[in-house]
């Protein structure tokens, strides 16, 4: 976490949670939700439309500072710590989308070693998982040929490919893609 923010946090301690205004997507993309975004439909799965993803972030300097300051929180929400606030992360697939780098090693989309896959699995849609020490990610659709070849190769050691449901993920690994759903959700039973 920057020091700005750890600085920001420390002085103002009690700013209110966002949810709701920040997308991650399949390939590792941010995408900023306005109010209009937020009012066309969910991020991500049932009712997402190309207006509710909201706008790509394009600025670099944004893009690494969000990637620096990206975690979770002790019920398996991620969020980016921006400054005293938490921005709590929307996710269309999983909390890290894995790239394959030249020699084989796996990084985050935010550039964080992974270390090496202990479980590999592919879903209905034929989309490709790995499980590493950081969690699990989606791997990115580009990379997809490199990690099948990796896998059939041994590379990362004898590991079977597993069949999965995308919707059993969260819970079996412990994070959750729609913080705003959960937050409205506890609302509402309040």
């Amino acid at each position: 976490m920057d020091e700005s923010v750890k600085a920001a946090l420390a002085k103002w301690p009690n700013v209110p949670h966002c949810y709701g205004w920040l997308g991650l997507d399949e390939r590792g993309r941010w995408w900023m939700r306005d109010l209009a975004a937020q009012a066309a439909g969910p991020f991500a799965g049932s009712g997402a439309t190309p207006e509710s993803r909201g706008t790509l972030l394009r600025h670099e300097g944004l893009i690494a500072f969000i990637g620096r300051n990206y975690e979770a929180d002790a019920e398996g929400q991620w969020f980016f710590q921006n400054g005293p606030q938490r921005v709590y992360v929307e996710l269309a697939a999983t909390p890290w989308i894995w790239r394959l780098q030249p020699d084989g090693r796996l990084h985050t989309h935010t550039g964080v070693p992974a270390g090496t896959p202990q479980q590999a699995l592919l879903d209905e849609q034929g989309r490709l998982y790995l499980a590493t020490p950081l969690g699990l990610g989606l791997v990115h659709s580009q990379d997809v040929p490199l990690a099948a070849q990796a896998l059939e190769e041994g590379r990362w050691g004898a590991m079977p490919l597993h069949q999965v449901q995308a919707d059993e993920l969260p819970q079996r690994y412990g994070f959750v893609r729609s913080p705003a759903r959960q937050a409205s959700a506890c609302s509402a039973n309040r």
